[in-house]
């Protein structure tokens, strides 16, 4: 069964977190792209537009991401890729690289514009379905149990992004599922969280590693020119105590994912995958 809806609604954070490592140099460099580009707008503003910012939507990232063309698949195989006997379809590849082009269009950028980045994002694309799927298998092969109850709270949490109940049936309809499928993801998916909880254990983060990632985020805001308010005036950054939280929470789920691809990495050197792209 296709495991597009599971994914397509961000609940396999516990799995996708394997990818989110190895991007977040590229997307601060992204981040940093961006705020160059959306600052020329403002002085252009100040010479030749009002105060009223007319010239804004051209740099919603809403229009850019309607804008950026579809993705060409002419030439991605049914078949992406077969992990020990398992084969990833064509069309889970194309919902996860379109998830994907819309946070870049959402940055300001368009790999179809470049092709070595194009190929980049496809192989990235790939060996997170991989990732996923190695994960799926090891926490099947495990004697995990799910009860209801956690199945239930799962779903909940997914109602409460929608609407109303009729939105989210109808969002799955249009994903081709029903609850019975949903639920059945769902358990997968409860399965994996408990991989990963069971391979990360204990995860402690110390003072210092905090007091290191406090330094680190305070000089990356200084050259990213994040230092001066809207006066002139040097902006006041965040204490460290009041940061502590936030970065505890970002470092233990930093090392979490950094175990999770070291478990990733010895289940793909013990099986058989094949890469078609």
């Amino acid at each position: 069964m296709s495991k597009k809806w599971l994914l397509s609604v961000s609940l396999a954070v516990s799995v996708s977190v394997i990818a989110a490592c190895g991007d977040v140099d590229s997307d601060e460099s992204a981040g940093e792209n961006n705020n160059s580009q959306e600052e020329e707008p403002a002085g252009n503003s100040s010479e030749g537009e009002s105060e009223g910012g007319e010239e804004a939507p051209e740099e919603n990232p809403e229009q850019a991401q309607e804008e950026m063309p579809e993705p060409d698949f002419s030439d991605i195989p049914d078949v992406v890729a077969d992990v020990n006997g398992e084969e990833l379809q064509k069309e889970d590849f194309e919902a996860q690289y379109t998830t994907a082009m819309q946070t870049y269009a959402m940055q300001g950028m368009n790999p179809q514009e470049d092709k070595e980045m194009e190929k980049q994002l496809q192989e990235q694309t790939v060996e997170q379905m991989i990732g996923q799927e190695l994960l799926i298998q090891e926490a099947d092969s495990r004697d995990f149990e799910v009860s209801q109850e956690d199945v239930d709270a799962e779903m909940d949490s997914l109602k409460e992004q929608f609407g109303s109940d009729e939105e989210f049936k109808t969002a799955l309809e249009e994903q081709g599922y029903t609850e019975e499928d949903l639920q059945s993801d769902i358990e997968t998916q409860v399965k994996v969280d408990q991989l990963v909880e069971e391979e990360a254990g204990e995860i402690e983060v110390s003072d210092e590693e905090l007091e290191e990632a406090y330094d680190q985020m305070t000089a990356q805001q200084e050259q990213m020119g994040g230092g001066e308010g809207e006066d002139g005036e040097e902006a006041e950054v965040p204490s460290f105590e009041e940061m502590k939280p936030q970065l505890e929470e970002q470092l233990a789920t930093q090392k979490e994912g950094e175990e999770v691809q070291k478990l990733v990495e010895e289940l793909r050197e013990e099986g058989d995958v094949t890469v078609n792209l």
